[in-house]
């Protein structure tokens, strides 16, 4: 668990390509590169995921029927995500701010991540808009 979120950590205030690492292609193209901490010399396998930001959207003007039949498609929509092994992680913010949830997507590229979250339905209605980010992070660290 350490190990875990000292990957975790490492990964968010650090660039990947700065330090002494050695990149490499799982064979489903999974990008993937061990990290040497500098003062332990410890290596931790890293893996490129996709963090999709789900955006307050331009089309907010459904009622509330059709807000909860959405949220309802929504959630069916991860469901399947995670059952065909695409998402690993997403829930909503507990505020009231544009950026409204997350998805975090274990997909070997940025442009099938961009065409998962798009096939979500509050995005197709426009309730909700997506920004992706490739991100790094220990190899296996999303547990459902």
């Amino acid at each position: 668990m350490l190990l875990f979120l000292i990957a975790v950590i490492l990964s968010c205030k650090e660039d990947p390509k700065t330090h002494d690492h050695n990149d490499h292609l799982t064979e489903k193209g999974y990008q993937l590169f061990d990290y040497v901490d500098p003062d332990t010399r410890d290596t931790i396998l890293m893996q490129q995921y996709f963090i999709a930001f789900l955006k307050r959207g331009p089309n907010r003007s459904q009622d509330s029927l059709e807000a909860a039949k959405l949220q309802e498609a929504h959630l069916k929509h991860l469901d399947r995500m995670y059952d065909l092994g695409y998402a690993d992680i997403s829930g909503p913010f507990g505020d009231d701010g544009d950026i409204r949830g997350i998805t975090i997507y274990n997909v070997p590229t940025f442009k099938m991540a961009d065409s998962l979250a798009n096939m979500d339905p509050m995005v197709k209605a426009g309730r909700l808009k997506i920004e992706i980010h490739p991100w790094w992070a220990a190899k296996g660290f999303p547990l459902r």
